[in-house]
């Protein structure tokens, strides 16, 4: 399984914010601490607010946030509704081939797509920004510590 560098943007946005609440970022901030295209990344941000799932501010003082708190935004659900096709094979998609009336494949890779889903619906924004790993995550990105807050140790 290989999720699409759409998907994959959309999760590390989201982890990016998560570390860097409950300030704002942008995206040209985001693009910079992932070395990825802008232009790109400003799709994904525009589908995560559809999604509801960051907050964009406009104008002057603006930014994105997180939308809701961490706790509540799963990973299954963010790869289900940013992935076009989660059909591993043509068959999942309606496609016959040969062998369909006997192949046991569809269903052994049924059964992982399924599994693979299930650990992501167990798996929130908060498990993947929990103890230790939100202070790692900030360095680095580069996300300096909240004003009054404990700097990471090295």
């Amino acid at each position: 399984m290989r999720l699409t560098r759409y998907t994959d943007y959309a999760l590390r946005t989201l982890i990016y914010l998560g570390v860097h609440e409950p300030r704002q970022s942008s995206i040209a901030e985001i693009a910079r601490a992932y070395g990825i295209s802008e232009n790109h990344l400003t799709k994904v941000v525009h589908q995560l607010g559809r999604l509801g799932l960051i907050r964009t501010i406009r104008g002057r003082g603006g930014g994105l946030r997180l939308a809701l708190p961490p706790a509540e935004i799963v990973v299954g659900a963010v790869v289900r509704q940013t992935e076009e096709d989660l059909a591993l094979v043509e068959c999942f998609a309606g496609h016959a081939c040969a062998i369909t009336p006997s192949c046991r494949l569809k269903r052994a890779l049924g059964e992982a797509l399924a599994a693979f889903l299930e650990v992501l619906d167990r798996t929130t924004l908060a498990d993947l920004l929990e103890g230790p790993a939100r202070s790692d995550l900030a360095r680095l990105l580069e996300i300096p510590s909240p004003i009054g807050a404990a700097p990471a140790a090295p």
